[in-house]
């Protein structure tokens, strides 16, 4: 009698694990928006059976705001709010990495804004600006690349690749061994 239990206990959650995998996100149509509040970027995605929704962190500092994006397909996917600068990370062999330390400077060499590498949690790190010409100095495992020379003008997106040779990205306490 156990035995038939446990089995059936494991036939249903087979039968659940196929329908979780069979209610995917239908990446297309995936919408986002400001929340009223303004502390959150809402990504709008549709589902098999209805719509999900995911929010993620928008960031303020001083009038400057910003946010983090573009992991997993579906947050590739989103058309996001026309933050005037996106900036991308990659390193080594890999096409995207997190954790990046970012420090934004106007042209004429005053910082503007400090990014956290906690704050960085995506590869995509999107960033409201007014028109001007600005530098990015990056840090990746203590290894800094800078840009300079980013124009950046109101109702067009600029996207600047920060590229290092290869991945020093800090091991997370979850991938420890």
């Amino acid at each position: 009698m156990f035995e038939r239990r446990v089995i059936a206990v494991m036939i249903g959650m087979v039968a659940l694990g196929l329908w979780l995998a069979w209610v995917e996100p239908v990446a297309a149509g995936v919408t986002t928006r400001v929340v009223p509040s303004g502390d959150a970027i809402e990504l709008e995605i549709p589902t098999d059976v209805g719509t999900q929704k995911e929010t993620l962190p928008l960031y303020q500092s001083g009038k400057i705001h910003y946010f983090s994006a573009g992991i997993g397909q579906v947050e590739r996917d989103a058309a996001y709010p026309p933050f005037p600068l996106k900036l991308v990370f990659t390193a080594g062999g890999k096409p995207f990495v997190t954790g990046v330390e970012v420090v934004l400077r106007h042209g004429k060499g005053a910082v503007l804004l400090t990014v956290p590498r906690g704050q960085v949690t995506g590869p995509w790190l999107f960033i409201d600006l007014p028109d001007g010409t600005y530098e990015v100095a990056a840090t990746l495992g203590g290894q800094m690349q800078q840009v300079k020379g980013i124009k950046v003008r109101r109702g067009h997106v600029t996207t600047q690749h920060v590229r290092w040779a290869e991945d020093r990205s800090p091991v997370l306490p979850a991938e420890a061994e």
